[in-house]
């Protein structure tokens, strides 16, 4: 075993994606001995509840509430509620950084740390805590005469308010010292203690009818600030907001504990959806292709209600989220993973002994080949290494020989004096006309993705040395080229606007020399004030500003785009939630070709009517990407709202593989019912959502080597 891929597949693990501070914070991420002195101090007696107080009494409580009320506790301890204050699991536990060496990186993206996770049980005992206080304070109001309209008096509620935070601020107390004595980083339970959180007290109602106060939800990160009279509550690191969807995040459980996982899959489901993601997984189970015995990928599609024509076989594509899905469930399946990628790579088209046929597109329609595959096939073997440790298949000299196939094609030279890589039309997941000739956003996203992927995999023995060189300086240049050319935002849609024409030298500014009059009439009605995204394609006098979003998601998903640009992705995502999601997610394509566009472009394509397929349709199997992609930039509460629209129709719909319409809400007219991908797609979403760990096996680190480049474009590679 080469230590140098173990190194590297790991990196993602030990070094945080962000850093987030909070004023006055220590370095190491807990209290140091002055600010525990100093919170302990602080506070006027008149106000405050000093911690090291041990009893606390009110003189002018009568002696029969006293009773009435430890009774009434008594009884609720021996039923085994808890009346004390709890701690309850926030989302923002995933925000917080490992040690003292991360917070010199800087990103705009969460942190997930897989191996630091702490796994406690997901069930809220809050819940049970507020509804045992309201039944104390319910028997006591009845046990004693009401005064007026059953009412408890105000200093016995104090009393009871007070006694019911005393536990909750010395326990509070005690782990704040353990922390200062041990550190974040001794034997695991600093950071135990790190993620801790602690809730304002709740107080029953007042004289006067005034309604409870709310628990203040906050997650300890660095510091503690007072943000009530008398508890000690952390800063609160919270996401940034949807305004469609409202900041309330508890919904998000990014600690499942496998004491409470359900028996599909692993997912932590509610009743609601239960049934959907058994549904899913069984079916998915069905389309498992076996080979000599052992599964070996899934079939497209199980639609017994139509031709099976080519959705019987298995595709890599198509595969790629079934294989997500196998390694991201409860107990892991990795067998199907493994299996399908050594078949792939082991195939010998001169063996007719086989029952497997290869087809790199031969028989596919318009005989194109798929550019894609190779680069989903590397990306796939890179999870399936970060999922299971098996770093011994990565490092067998047939997958070895694989990788270098496929990138030696692709580094090839060329005529080309971009870095992007030049394709035909049909080469990706839009495998029919439509328009994406050229340097497709798609296909560049991918090649980025896969070359980082390679880079980690390859050993640097024999050739794999300049072969890794040649990949530093192709990553290095393609992300400036994309960086650079390829993003639109309101400030360069208003730039390119006032492009001048036919300039020459390295001075231009409209270095491709595109036509101002060019520029489609939707774009400047579908660009916001706030978001941005990468344009189609890229080519000489042409620019397609067609909004294409598998790019855009694996552009997330592999850092090619600044953490400011992939927020303003999600903030385009929001700011036009209706005509890029719908009513069913997701479109693969805005807007749609329509007459002569249509006529000119496709060819007249049948398929690929006007909001149709390729041509604007909807594909739930895209979810899993925008899942990713939301969770990565620190957004899931748009990954949970679109997940909830899927629920609402996709299972009952048969799972389709399409929908048509403006808005998706119409089943695709030549769709395939029971399609895989769908039904994979949905189950990785979903699995993404209730572990946001998850994300660590398909999303890549930004590299702070990939810098501009300071030769000429068309020498940067």
């Amino acid at each position: 075993m080469h230590p140098k891929l173990r190194d590297l597949l790991q990196l993602d693990e030990v070094s945080p994606l962000t850093t987030l501070k909070t004023a006055g914070s220590s370095t190491t991420g807990g209290f140091t001995d002055k600010e525990v002195l100093k919170n302990k101090t602080q506070h006027s007696p008149a106000k405050d509840l000093k911690p090291e107080e041990s009893r606390v009494t009110l003189k002018d409580v009568s002696a029969n509430e006293e009773a009435a009320a430890s009774d009434i506790l008594l009884r609720l301890k021996q039923s085994g509620i808890s009346t004390s204050q709890v701690e309850s699991q926030a989302p923002e536990k995933y925000l917080e950084k490992p040690d003292s060496k991360s917070s010199e990186k800087s990103s705009d993206y969460i942190v997930l740390e897989g191996s630091k996770i702490n796994e406690k049980p997901a069930v809220s005992e809050e819940t049970e805590d507020v509804e045992s206080f309201k039944k104390t304070s319910k028997s006591l109001s009845s046990d004693k005469e009401p005064s007026k309209s059953g009412e408890i008096s105000l200093d016995f509620a104090k009393k009871l308010k007070v006694e019911s935070t005393e536990k909750s601020l010395a326990s509070l107390e005690q782990e704040r010292s353990k922390f200062v004595e041990k550190g974040p980083d001794s034997s695991g339970k600093g950071e135990e203690s790190k993620s801790e959180e602690c809730s304002a007290a709740y107080a029953p109602e007042m004289m006067g009818g005034s309604p409870p106060e709310k628990a203040k939800k906050t997650v300890r990160m660095q510091s503690i600030n007072m943000v009530s009279d008398n508890v000690h509550v952390a800063k609160l690191a919270t996401l940034k907001p949807c305004p469609s969807v409202g900041t309330n995040l508890e919904v998000f459980d990014l600690n499942i504990s496998p004491g409470i996982r359900s028996n599909v899959g692993g997912l932590q489901v509610s009743p609601e959806s239960g049934a959907m993601v058994e549904e899913a997984w069984e079916r998915l189970k069905k389309s498992y292709v076996y080979f000599k015995g052992k599964p070996v990928g899934t079939l497209a599609a199980m639609d017994p209600s139509a031709e099976a024509l080519n959705y019987n076989q298995v595709f890599v594509r198509d595969f790629v989220p079934s294989g997500l899905a196998c390694l991201l469930k409860h107990p892991p399946e990795p067998e199907i993973v493994k299996n399908f990628l050594l078949k792939t790579v082991l195939f010998d088209t001169h063996r007719q002994k086989d029952i497997l046929v290869a087809d790199f597109g031969g028989s596919a329609i318009g005989r194109v080949a798929p550019v894609d595959l190779g680069f989903w096939w590397i990306i796939l073997l890179r999870s399936y290494t970060k999922s299971t440790r098996d770093y011994a298949l990565a490092e067998l000299p047939e997958v070895q020989r694989g990788m270098k196939l496929i990138l030696n094609l692709c580094l090839s030279d060329g005529f080309d004096t971009f870095p992007t890589l030049l394709c035909a039309d049909g080469c990706s997941m839009i495998d029919r006309r439509m328009g994406i000739y050229g340097y497709p956003i798609e296909i560049q996203a991918l090649f980025f993705f896969a070359l980082r992927c390679a880079k980690q995999m390859l050993n640097p023995e024999s050739d794999g040395k300049e072969l890794i060189e040649r990949i530093d300086k192709r990553i290095t240049a393609l992300s400036y080229h994309i960086r650079k050319y390829y993003w639109l935002d309101f400030t360069q849609l208003n730039n390119i606007y006032r492009y001048k024409t036919e300039e020459y030298s390295h001075t231009a500014v409209n270095k491709f020399n595109v036509i101002p009059e060019s520029i489609p009439d939707w774009v400047f009605d579908f660009m916001p004030l706030r978001g941005g995204y990468l344009i189609g394609n890229v080519n000489p006098a042409r620019m397609d500003f067609r909004w294409f979003l598998v790019g855009n998601c694996i552009a997330i998903l592999s850092c090619l785009v600044t953490p400011a640009q992939a927020t303003a992705i999600m903030d385009l995502v929001e700011e036009r939630w209706e005509d890029l999601i719908g009513e069913m997610p997701l479109k693969v394509t805005y807007p749609a070709l329509e007459g002569h566009e249509w006529r000119i472009v496709t060819g007249c394509d049948p398929k690929n009517t006007r909001w149709s397929y390729h041509n604007g349709g909807s594909w739930p199997v895209l979810l899993w990407l925008l899942a990713a992609a939301c969770i990565k930039v620190g957004r899931p509460q748009i990954a949970k709202r679109a997940v909830e629209l899927v629920e609402h129709r996709l299972s009952k719909d048969g799972w389709p593989e399409y929908y048509d319409g403006k808005t998706g809400r119409y089943v695709g007219k030549q769709a395939r019912k029971y399609q895989t991908w769908s039904i994979a797609g949905y189950l990785v979403a979903k699995m993404m959502i209730e572990n946001p760990s998850n994300l660590l096996i398909i999303s890549l680190e930004e590299d702070k080597k990939i810098v501009k480049p300071s030769i000429a474009r068309s020498a940067s590679f």
